[in-house]
């Protein structure tokens, strides 16, 4: 029986436990994923600021006029305290002056000397034009949750909470292998009927923006001692092997690994293209095998490689996100796997390519998302909303 996606993703996630976390400065914390909630250390900002170049004064000394007693800059800030009257020059990202608690900016009042009188209208509210001490965050905060990605802006947030590292998982080790006997590496034979690899640089560049260490394990034949010789003895987090994973003869990805001590954990997937994936794993190490022809090799590898690494990874969220477009054309109704179909966007409407055999990688090349159909789903027309998967 063919298993559901959603069904073994989650059993994909349950045989995977997270790799060890290990402190990395924020230079290096890019894409990886928060191993621990992340808690300020400083509040932000850390007192009353002003927000613009103006003048700080006390609201309740409006309309003025106010006589100048000193300046406050980002850094240097006025030392003494704002009484009655009185008022003092202020920049934007300056502390706020005790006493005062709020900023007429430099367009609505004219100085004559030392005298400062309001031209505009005047603030409205008292604490116009200030950033109030803790307006962003407030020390003990939590900024990042475990399993959060970290982007930019969630490092710049820790940077500024005080924090010059974070806890990560260590970059996943995932080695990647193709098998069969008619591959060879691409640009290296003049026969017709070899068949360039394209597999292993695909799923190394479907990996680059992922903290993983690549382990090239090359083109591997289709014989079971170098198979089991391969899977026994290589150190890695994940194992991803292309072709081999069906039933004919020479398929010996299943038998070499059960040979060399691992097991499969379920075979078979309700997908198309992809169907024929394993999952399995050998002491600690994952296995993933997937199908050999290129376009299964990458849906597979979206829907189950790039999710299992993000898992290893420590991510909360390890599935890909897919959104909605308008389809440009009528579909026919699906069978009883979920399709993922090749389509281009264009104007914002998701056209499916004519042919969707799997061993045609230009239809792929030349595709921006996925359309997928959902298993059973009924015939659909264009002006119809249809889920996609963007992969350009």
């Amino acid at each position: 029986m063919l298993l559901p996606i959603a069904e073994a993703q989650a059993r994909l996630f349950a045989l995977a436990t997270p790799v060890g976390v290990e402190d990395v400065p924020l230079a290096r914390a890019h894409r990886r994923w928060a191993a621990a909630d992340i808690h300020a250390r400083r509040t932000q900002p850390a007192s009353d600021l002003s927000a613009m170049d103006g003048y700080a004064i006390r609201f309740a000394d409006l309309p003025g006029p106010w006589t100048l007693i000193g300046e406050s800059a980002a850094g240097r800030p006025f030392a003494g305290a704002v009484q009655p009257g009185e008022t003092v020059r202020i920049f934007t990202g300056a502390a706020m002056p005790a006493g005062a608690d709020t900023v007429m900016i430099q367009e609505e009042v004219a100085a004559s000397g030392a005298t400062i009188r309001l031209t505009g209208e005047g603030p409205p509210t008292q604490g116009r034009n200030t950033r109030r001490r803790g307006l962003d965050f407030a020390d003990g905060d939590r900024l990042i949750a475990r399993g959060e990605a970290l982007t930019p802006a969630r490092i710049a947030v820790a940077a500024t909470g005080g924090l010059a590292s974070l806890p990560v998982h260590r970059p996943v080790r995932v080695a990647i292998c193709a098998t069969g006997d008619e591959l060879v590496d691409p640009g290296t034979s003049a026969d017709p009927d070899a068949l360039p690899e394209s597999n292993r640089a695909m799923l190394a560049a479907m990996l680059a923006d992922l903290p993983v260490e690549v382990i090239d394990l090359g083109i591997l034949p289709d014989d079971l001692n170098t198979l089991c010789d391969t899977f026994a003895n290589v150190d890695a987090d994940l194992l991803v092997t292309t072709g081999g994973a069906s039933v004919g003869d020479h398929d010996l990805v299943r038998p070499a690994l059960e040979a060399a001590g691992g097991s499969i954990d379920f075979w078979r997937i309700a997908l198309r293209p992809g169907k024929p994936m394993m999952a399995g794993r050998r002491g600690g190490m994952m296995m993933l095998g997937l199908p050999g022809n290129p376009v299964s090799a990458f849906v597979t590898a979206v829907l189950f490689v790039k999710p299992l690494i993000a898992h290893l990874g420590g991510a909360r969220d390890p599935l890909p996100r897919t959104t909605r477009a308008i389809l440009g054309e009528n579909l026919p109704a699906n069978g009883p796997r979920t399709d993922y179909l090749r389509a281009e966007l264009r104007d914002g409407h998701a056209f499916a390519s004519t042919i969707q055999d799997s061993s045609m990688l230009l239809t792929l090349a030349r595709s921006h998302c996925l359309i997928v159909r959902p298993v059973g789903a009924p015939a659909a027309r264009a002006g119809d909303s249809a889920e996609i998967l963007v992969i350009a």
